[in-house]
C-alpha cells in the first residue's frame, strides 16, 4: 500500500524517554504495536455469564465475578502493550515472561523493583501510550508539516501564482 507515493510501514513510530542516571542516561524506546492479534489469539476477551429467557441470552456484565475476570484481562492486555511496545529498550525483565500472559501485568513491579520511582513508572507508562496513539498534537503537526511542504512546492513551481481572471479569445460571437 502506498498513499501519495508514501509507504505507511515505512516511517518509524518510535519515541523515547531519557532518564538520567549518574553519569549514564537509561533510554526507553518505545514502537507502536501493529495489532493486537497475538494478544487475543492467547486471551480472548472474556464473555460475561448471563440468562436464559424467553426473549435469548442476555449477559450479565454487572456479574462481581466477571467484573474480576475482565479487570485481570484489562492488566494482561496493557501489560502486553508495555512489554512489546518497549522490546527495542533491551529491558531484561525480571518478572515479565513474554510466553507468560499471568506475568505481564508485574511490568510495573519489574520496574519498581529496578530502581525506578512512582512518577519514572508513569513516564514509562506515558511512552508506551504515545508510541500507540494518535493525539491532536500528532495530528497538528503533521498537518503543519503537511501544509508548509504544500507551500514550498507551489513557490517552487514555474507556473504562475494565480489564475488569469479571464481569457481574452477576439471578439464575441454573434447572434
Amino acid at each position: 500500500m502506498k498513499i501519495a507515493g508514501v509507504d505507511p510501514s515505512t516511517l518509524s513510530n518510535e519515541v523515547l524517554l531519557v532518564l538520567p542516571r549518574g553519569e549514564q542516561n537509561i533510554v526507553f524506546r518505545a514502537h507502536g504495536l501493529k495489532d493486537m492479534d497475538a494478544f487475543n489469539a492467547k486471551c480472548p476477551l472474556p464473555k460475561p455469564p448471563g440468562k436464559l429467557t424467553r426473549d435469548g441470552f442476555i449477559p450479565q456484565t454487572d456479574d462481581p465475578t466477571y467484573q474480576k475476570v475482565l479487570d485481570a484481562w484489562a492488566k494482561q492486555r496493557l501489560g502486553y502493550i508495555v512489554y512489546n511496545s518497549l522490546r527495542q529498550s533491551l529491558i531484561e525483565w525480571e518478572y515479565v515472561k513474554e510466553d507468560d500472559p499471568r506475568s505481564w501485568p508485574k511490568w510495573e513491579q519489574d520496574l519498581r523493583e529496578g530502581g525506578f520511582s512512582e512518577i519514572e513508572c508513569s513516564r514509562v507508562l506515558a511512552l508506551v501510550m504515545e508510541a500507540n496513539a494518535l493525539d491532536e498534537v500528532k495530528l497538528r503537526q503533521a498537518r503543519e508539516t503537511f501544509l508548509l511542504g504544500q507551500a514550498q512546492e507551489q513557490q517552487e513551481s514555474s507556473g504562475p501564482a494565480s489564475e488569469q481572471p479571464n481569457t481574452p479569445s477576439g471578439e464575441p460571437v454573434q447572434d
